[in-house]
């Protein structure tokens, strides 16, 4: 008897505490972010280079890995202006909880016949998977 009445202590304790501790999950920081606004280089009249700093403190231990999901606006000295939805991935060795990565973006609507410009980067999504493959 004394069994049961622990077990169904035990329950009412867990169903009292899932709302709380759900709660702390969603509020526990994401397993990866980024540092700071992507940073948006220009090499030529329609090459771009997007820098993203990366922190992911939870991953030093196995590294992890994932994708940055953005959007990147742009317009041509003609006026058209064009948003696409772009990824690139990342990874953070073990050992470390920090990284870099760059995306490399040819945008124009014409091979090299425009001078583009980046009008915003916004940043979508952030995945992230430790280095034993489980989603963090």
């Amino acid at each position: 008897m004394k069994l049961t009445v622990n077990r169904v202590a035990a329950a009412l304790v867990a169903s009292l505490l899932a709302p709380t501790l759900a709660a702390a999950a969603d509020a526990a920081p994401r397993a990866a972010r980024v540092t700071q606004e992507p940073l948006v280089m220009r090499l030529s009249k329609d090459e771009f280079r997007i820098a993203f700093g990366i922190e992911a403190p939870r991953c030093a231990l196995r590294g992890c890995s994932g994708q940055i999901h953005y959007r990147i606006a742009w317009r041509t000295e003609d006026g058209t202006q064009v948003a696409e939805t772009k990824r690139v991935s990342y990874s953070v060795p073990a050992h470390y909880g920090r990284t870099m990565i760059v995306d490399r973006q040819y945008l124009d609507t014409a091979e090299g016949a425009h001078t583009t410009e980046v009008v915003g980067v916004t940043i979508k999504r952030i995945t992230c998977e430790d280095g034993a493959g489980t989603r963090l």
